[in-house]
């Protein structure tokens, strides 16, 4: 590319960031009078073109001229907006143009400078922000002052704690690693915190189906026993519904724990996946079969899932208790009683929570057990929690309303432990 073309090239990029982002700006201000927008997009294509013409002078001038337009520019726009408020009285106090017309500038400079796709994909993101206003205006409105202050709880107490924790075993066998263990609550919460936030605010009248899929990410035994309640008040084809919304939530559990493998020991996932893919599609294919045999009856509503705030500072260190009393049992038991004190923890920890023993398990095949202990524990853990998610929706629902759920978990989990032995063994 020679000279003049590659000139020509980084100036019409930093047009085009100006006219991006000015398209977004001129649509929300369609109907305002021509006078009275603060910019559109001329405004903003000329601003984009200012920052790419300075920043491609500078060779000639120095780098210090570009701050000195910047600031030059900036003045500009507080004299307008001070304008804007005195002269014309207006309502609108807000500085959302003001602030994007300086990012415009700063990202006509950055293509001019080279960065033609960085610049580009930023003024995309930045058109994509402007314009979802009244989604995030909408999203905050419904977000409680409880859910903001656990948030910034954890988040204030991992930043500062977590770094000066130190990264080294302690107790019994050294099993204790203090900077892991925290690192690993962090991680658990924030993913818990995305399935809470999702059935806070998106599962509500969206359908068993969806509601079982989000509430999944948050707490799939959760969404076992608000479906198992609802059970008892419905007819039968209806309930049918509720059993594949159990087995939708398992799905989701399914995936859980293959990204948690993937986070910790990316090489356990060769073993890993293949039982988690086998139970997936076999869970897959008994939604289906319920859904194919309700007689296209229409799904009812979902019930409101009851689900705890998991950013909330206990409910974070009983995770982290839970994670270290397993690691402590797991090493306690696999020098004590070898391979078969890992499965028969595995299999009791299932019934409680899966991520703990997930966990500890990717961490141990690093170089305390083969990855085929590892994978036959996890999944272990993974068939011991559908079994019971499956004995529970049978206690509160009953046999009769249970009986499908039931032979549906017993085959998913043969499906299980016959892939694991057959791929890994």
């Amino acid at each position: 590319m020679g000279p003049e073309i590659e000139i020509i090239w980084k100036l019409l990029s930093s047009v085009g960031v100006g006219a991006l982002i000015g398209t977004e700006r001129g649509w929300h201000g369609r109907k305002e009078d021509e006078g009275d927008r603060v910019a559109g997009i001329r405004t903003f294509s000329l601003v984009g073109l200012l920052g790419g013409i300075w920043a491609a002078v500078t060779p000639y001038t120095g780098e210090w001229i570009l701050g000195l337009v910047f600031l030059g520019l900036s003045a500009l726009i507080v004299v307008s907006y001070i304008y804007e408020i005195r002269v014309h009285e207006s309502d609108d106090i807000g500085i959302t143009t003001e602030v994007a017309l300086l990012l415009t500038f700063a990202l006509g400079a950055w293509a001019s400078f080279g960065h033609q796709l960085e610049a580009i994909g930023c003024a995309v993101a930045v058109t994509a922000i402007l314009s979802l206003k009244p989604l995030l205006h909408t999203w905050l409105r419904k977000v409680e002052t409880e859910v903001i202050y656990a948030g910034i709880k954890l988040l204030v107490i991992s930043a500062i704690i977590l770094p000066v924790l130190p990264n080294k075993g302690f107790g019994p066998w050294g099993t204790l690693n203090p900077y892991w263990i925290w690192l690993m609550v962090v991680l658990i919460s924030a993913l818990s915190f995305l399935g809470y936030l999702l059935v806070r605010y998106f599962g509500e009248n969206q359908g068993t189906t969806l509601t079982a899929i989000i509430g999944g990410l948050a707490s799939s035994t959760a969404v076992t026993i608000s479906l198992a309640e609802f059970a008892r008040q419905k007819q039968h084809n209806a309930v049918r519904y509720l059993i594949a919304g159990v087995l939708v939530a398992s799905s989701v559990m399914f995936v859980r724990v293959f990204t948690e493998v993937a986070i910790i020991n990316p090489q356990l996932l060769y073993p890993v996946w293949i039982p988690l893919a086998v139970m997936l599609v076999l869970t897959s294919g008994c939604v289906l079969w319920l859904w194919i045999a309700s007689n296209k009856e229409p799904e009812p509503n979902s019930p409101e899932l009851e689900l705890g705030n998991p950013l909330k500072l206990p409910t974070a260190l009983k995770f982290g208790a839970l994670l270290a009393v397993i690691l402590v049992m797991a090493t306690a038991l696999q020098n004590w009683f070898g391979d078969q004190g890992i499965y028969l923890l595995a299999l009791l920890s299932g019934l409680m929570d899966v991520d703990a023993i997930t966990l500890s398990l990717s961490k141990m095949a690093y170089n305390e057990i083969s990855s085929f202990v590892a994978t036959m524990g996890i999944v272990i853990a993974v068939i011991s929690n559908t079994l019971f998610k499956g004995g529970l929706f049978l206690f509160l629902a009953g046999f009769k309303k249970a009986k499908q759920l039931i032979w549906m978990m017993l085959l998913i989990a043969v499906g299980g432990i016959l892939s694991s032995l057959f791929f890994i063994g």
